[in-house]
């Protein structure tokens, strides 16, 4: 295990290794890639997964399985742990190609801290490896993406935006402010981000939502600071980007 979050499950190590990370709020392992399998989690706290454009925020109740090869980098909300699950290719019989996203009962969270418990015992571990394959259910949910154009205008506006994402002027608001129209800001957005201005606004704002709804924050509440003007719009907007409503994403925590 390093400083980066790099652990390394050798030959003679179990099939599945266990490492905690106790991160402060706002620290960053840089990105980097593992030879195993990981599943990331947020034994406490709130980690943030990014790989390439896509952005995964995971309370405790989600996990991310990220296969072997794959750069990515994790970000601590607040004072949180990560577990890091790291899985030998050769003896998981898991093939997930894509970061996944994992449901966390509280009988995964319990198995995870028994693995780490018997780490010096054989078969006990062979055992609830066995059953960790089991508990390993992926959850329908769409993963968010924020990639900054290049454009330096729309850069400009991009960058403000993640810092306040409860501002709401328009784009032509925004032109004014930049130097540019806002045709001219809408088009770099479409092209350099894969998204129009508003669809990438919403995302962004759903970004900054969920590690407040995890912490406990109302719906109404999040919904004010992420700059929506009702929650029954910030829960039609999570929903139909998501792929659930704010109570079903952490409906499971106490499963």
């Amino acid at each position: 295990m390093t400083r980066s979050g790099h652990a390394s499950v050798t030959d003679h190590a179990p099939a599945i290794l266990v490492c905690a990370f106790p991160m402060a709020a706002q620290q960053r392992f840089d990105p980097h890639r593992h030879d195993e399998h990981q599943l990331a989690w947020a034994a406490s706290g709130v980690i943030v997964v990014e790989v390439g454009e896509g952005v995964w925020v995971l309370p405790t109740n989600r996990a991310l399985w990220i296969p072997a090869g794959i750069d990515h980098s994790v970000r601590a909300y607040g004072q949180s742990t990560m577990d890091g699950l790291y899985f030998r290719p050769a003896d998981c019989p898991v093939a997930w190609s894509r970061p996944t996203v994992i449901a966390v009962p509280v009988l995964l969270r319990e198995l995870i801290a028994h693995l780490a418990a018997v780490a010096d015992q054989p078969q006990l571990r062979a055992n609830a490896e066995a059953v960790v394959f089991d508990l390993l259910q992926p959850v329908e949910v769409s993963q968010l993406t924020v990639p900054l154009p290049a454009d330096p205008r729309a850069r400009r506006v991009a960058e403000h935006l993640v810092d306040a994402p409860d501002d709401e002027r328009t784009i032509d608001q925004w032109g004014r402010l930049v130097g540019a129209s806002g045709r001219t800001l809408a088009r770099a957005f479409s092209e350099q981000t894969g998204m129009t201005f508003g669809r990438w606004r919403t995302e962004v704002r759903l970004c900054a939502a969920l590690p407040l709804l995890a912490e406990g924050a109302t719906v109404a509440a999040v919904a004010r600071r992420v700059g929506y003007a009702s929650a029954g719009a910030f829960v039609a907007a999570f929903r139909a980007t998501i792929g659930t409503t704010p109570g079903q994403y952490f409906a499971d925590r106490a499963i």
